[in-house]
């Protein structure tokens, strides 16, 4: 009923999930991770157990081949189901009950498996390997590639309707709190992977600040931020140094916080970074035409 794609960037210390299905909510299902320990896709009649189950048997010693024959002995359901995994060291495995329902199958490498059920054909498994391998950036890019890769070449054979991206990272999550570095879901749409690559792309570009450029904290840059946030009564007139002083700091992360940018906001850097400048420049412009 669906075709995943688990897999690890250990140099990044990252491990993730990407998943579609003609199924609501295929996020809520099949994509497990823990930061450090592996990942795991659990799919065909789910056992769910697989996953919280996975992952403590990777984080015991166990190996992607080791955990996956133990899941499987102890499933009575075994030929129905299929699941993929990726421990700490990169190795992968994947497994297709024989009783899982046409076209069936998977592939595993050093670093990644890929593996689906009910799909158009082996090219769906085949395009998202070879994509994977192939792309380049982090992590989430090659998932991403490998899940679009899937889809453009059949997918599910009865259609489309979720797709979810899982990537854990050691104190990746939001604050610093969890590992979830990214965690997206489109529960039920037409289109549902390029949805989600929509949805990531905004993601990416609001949240994330991997490729968001830090601009130099020029006196012209830091004037314009000073004359944003004094439109929006964040400073007081007369506090516009053309430094980034005590109080244009604290204006721009109250700012900050109240767009949910606090993410954005990193004075080691020495600058300001892009999207931020741009919110604000959108936030002061809103509220003068006001």
């Amino acid at each position: 009923m669906t075709f995943s794609i688990v897999a690890c960037d250990l140099a990044r210390g990252d491990w993730g999930v990407a998943v579609a299905s003609r199924f609501p909510a295929v996020g809520s299902v099949v994509p497990w991770a823990r930061a450090g320990v592996g990942a795991v896709a659990t799919q065909s009649y789910a056992n769910t157990d697989y996953g919280l189950g996975g992952l403590d048997l990777l984080a015991s010693g166990c190996t992607a081949e080791e955990a996956l024959h133990d899941l499987v002995a102890a499933d009575e359901g075994r030929a129905q189901r299929q699941a993929g995994i990726v421990d700490a060291a990169g190795r992968a495995a994947t497994f297709s009950g024989g009783e899982c329902m046409p076209w069936a199958g998977g592939v595993a490498e050093d670093g990644f498996a890929c593996q689906g059920n009910i799909l158009t054909g082996p090219q769906v498994v085949e395009a998202m390997a070879e994509a994977f391998r192939s792309a380049s950036g982090e992590l989430v890019d090659r998932l991403v590639a490998g899940l679009a890769a899937g889809d453009a070449a059949g997918g599910d054979r009865r259609g489309r309707q979720s797709a979810a991206l899982l990537v854990v990272r050691a104190a990746g999550g939001y604050g610093g709190r969890n590992d979830r570095y990214i965690d997206l879901r489109v529960d039920d749409h037409p289109d549902a992977t390029n949805e989600l690559l929509r949805v990531f792309r905004v993601f990416d570009e609001q949240y994330l600040i991997r490729s968001d450029e830090v601009l130099p904290a020029t006196p012209e840059l830091v004037e314009e931020v000073q004359a944003a946030l004094t439109t929006l009564g964040l400073l007081h007139e007369g506090e516009a140094s053309r430094s980034l002083d005590g109080s244009t700091r604290a204006a721009v992360e109250e700012f900050a916080g109240r767009y949910n940018l606090e993410g954005k906001v990193d004075w080691s850097s020495g600058g300001v970074y892009r999207s931020l400048v741009a919110e604000l420049r959108e936030a002061a412009a809103v509220h003068a035409g006001e």
